[in-house]
Order: structure tokens, then sequence, then C-alpha cells
């Protein structure tokens, strides 16, 4: 028996190894995700206020601390049964559809594009974010650091900080924005979409009008067919930051909905030996381990995932890109694991949009951000994407 092993495992946000077994043919005998690190929250959050989650929390990733955030957030909503005032919910939702846009420009120009565009074939050591400028040039470049720095500044603005804010609270945010500000919002979201315009183009040019490239995004190498889960509002479109769980079955026909309190009603997770992380699954399918099909409850999250839980997106230049991807991949939902960077770009065209959106609500620069909680806490569950 031959041991290969991929350690570690490079274009991801954090640490993880591959080791596959190959028996005495040479085929695939076993393969093992591997993923070494053991945090450790669920335990050391044990005892502590509830208030200090959002805090806490926040730490589990140093590149995507404002989905943590927020997400205990909105567990202290549901924990002490407050609402939040119109101006901080959708203060909170401009601040996480700024944050999804960096997120997004991280995502695709540091980890997936160098592989993409400067290429396969090039050598290691060439394809990484320096790399990538060197082949796209250093105008690119710059446009695609400013529009990150610009994404922090307005975080840094809305939240205190740009990586770990002290924004949310228990029945709304820490403080308000002025409309000076939510004005300076509305001129760098409006760049924001002209950049997400031209990251879409980027990525027509150099990769799907690229036939190599477009037939191994669309190959069986990468197909992998699941259930397909994410969250989607009144009308099952993408939403990052609030309404219901939407999963669809592989051939894109809905199998469950339901409230992020209820998730425990249908989702479980399986603990194996040889890795710190947990499997989840959907109850009502069951549990048969790291296969594909129907009779198997694994199910798949993220963009390309999202993108096959909903109808469409919210916004009209996003929603007219969601619609041309999936004439390109032959319809929805898409299995192809590739196309998962291509889904990416779609949303940050959506964030980008719903930003401008909600800036442009003179609503979200009102005074009135908070409600103090009265209730005795009991539970409390928050879900963001």
């Amino acid at each position: 028996m031959q041991k290969l092993t991929i350690d570690p495992i490079t274009r991801l946000e954090g640490h993880g190894k591959i080791e596959i077994f190959l028996d005495d043919k040479g085929d695939v005998e076993n393969a093992y995700l591997q993923v070494p690190d053991f945090r450790g929250f669920e335990e050391f959050c044990v005892g502590r206020p509830a208030e200090e989650m959002p805090r806490i929390t926040q730490s589990i990733c140093g590149v995507c601390p404002w989905a943590h955030h927020l997400a205990s957030t909105k567990a202290l909503d549901d924990l002490y049964k407050v609402n939040v005032p119109p101006a901080g919910k959708k203060l909170r939702e401009l601040a996480y559809s700024v944050y999804s846009f960096y997120d997004k420009i991280i995502n695709f120009y540091y980890l997936a594009a160098p592989d993409f565009v400067v290429g396969p074939s090039a050598p290691k050591a060439e394809r990484n974010v320096i790399g990538l400028i060197q082949k796209v040039g250093l105008e690119i470049g710059k446009k695609v650091i400013e529009n990150y720095r610009l994404a922090q500044d307005i975080l840094e603005k809305i939240g205190g900080r740009k990586i770990h804010p002290v924004f949310g609270l228990p029945g709304g945010v820490a403080k308000p924005i002025t409309d000076q500000d939510r004005k300076d919002i509305i001129d760098k979201a409006k760049g924001f979409i002209e950049f997400g315009k031209f990251s879409l183009k980027v990525f027509d040019d150099l990769v799907l009008k690229n036939k190599k490239y477009l037939d191994l995004i669309t190959s069986d190498i990468y197909r992998i067919k699941t259930y397909h889960m994410g969250l989607v509002d009144k009308d099952n479109k993408v939403n990052f930051y609030d309404g219901d769980i939407r999963v669809v079955d592989e051939e894109g026909k809905e199998f469950l909905k339901f409230k992020a309190a209820d998730y425990n009603k249908h989702i479980a997770e399986e603990v194996v030996e040889w890795s710190y992380m947990k499997f989840t699954y959907l109850k009502a399918v069951g549990w048969k381990g790291l296969v594909e099909g129907k009779d198997n409850g694994i199910y798949s999250v993220a963009p390309l995932a999202r993108l096959n839980a909903a109808v469409g997106m919210a916004t009209p230049e996003a929603d007219a890109e969601y619609k041309k991807m999936y004439s390109v991949l032959g319809g929805r939902p898409a299995h192809f694991s590739l196309a998962y960077h291509w889904a990416r770009l779609i949303e940050l065209l959506y964030s980008a949009e719903r930003a401008l959106q909600l800036a442009k609500d003179e609503e979200v620069s009102a005074p009135n951000v908070r409600t103090i909680p009265t209730r005795t806490p009991k539970e409390g569950v928050g879900v963001v994407e």
C-alpha cells in the first residue's frame, strides 16, 4: 500500500492535510481530510456571561471575525427575546454586506486566482498574490488592494475596529452612524459595484474563455452531488444576514426550510477519530459517511451551495450573473466544485449592491439603534452566512 500526503492544504483559511491510501493496483482505497486544529471554543465559552460571546467567538477566525461576531449577537437577540430597531438591524446588515465584499476579495484574489490566473503549471513560488499582480498588471493589483482597504475603512467606522469589531449588542448595536458617514458609504459602495463587475469580467476573460479551464470546471472529476443549504429571504433569494435556512436536494427541489432556532431538529454531527473537524448531516436522511448521493445526508454550504439553495439573487446585477452562470453550467443546481469561485464573485457583486441599497436608506443613520433587553434569558440561537 502506498500513502500520498498533501500537507498543508493551501488555498483555505486554516490548517489541514489530506492523506490518500492506494492499494496494490494504484487505486484509491481510503482518503482522509484531517483538520488538526483543536480550538476548544465550545468548552471555554461555558460559564462565561452570554454578553461576552460576540467578543470571544470572533477570535475563532482572523479572516471571518464579523461572521462569528454577528451570529453571536443575533443569538443574544434571541436569548433575550428582544426586537432590534430598524436602524440597528439595517446597520448590522450594511456592515455585514461590506464585510462579505472584502472577504470575497480575499478568497478570490488571494486564494483562488493565483491558481486560475497565474496557472496550475506555474511554479508554486509564483502562485500567490504577488505572482497574480505580475500576471495581470500593477494597476489591477492596486485596484484589488484599494477596494479591500476602503471596505475595511467602512467597517472600522461602523464597528470600531477593522478586524475584531466592538459593535453588536443584544437588541442592537453600540452606536449609530452619522448621515455624512452614510453618504460616504454610498460613494464607496458605487465603486464596489464597479469592482464587482470588473472581477466577473476578469473571470470571464481569463477563465471562462479558456476552454481548458472551462472543461476542467465542468468535468466529472470535480462533480460532487449532495444536498445544498443556504440562508434565503422571503422570496427564496440569497441573503447573508437574515432569513430562513433552505435545503434543496441534488435535483434542486426544496427538501427542508426552517428557522435558525430549529436547526437542532434537522441537523446532527458525526465525529470521526481521524479529524477534529465535525461532519454535519441532515437527520431526516442520515449519515452514511463521506459519499455522495440522495440517500446520504451530507450537504454542501458556502457560495455555490447558497446559490443552488436559492432561486436567484436579490439584486439586479448579481441576479443577471446568476442566470448566466447556470446557463453555462447546464442549469440549477450545479455540482461542480470549481464553480465555487464563480459563485463567490457573483456574491461579491451582490454584497456591493446590497451595501448600496442599505446605505441609500436614510433610516440606516437614525439614532435609535438599540432596544434594551428586559426578558430573563433562557436559550438563544443566531445564524448568518
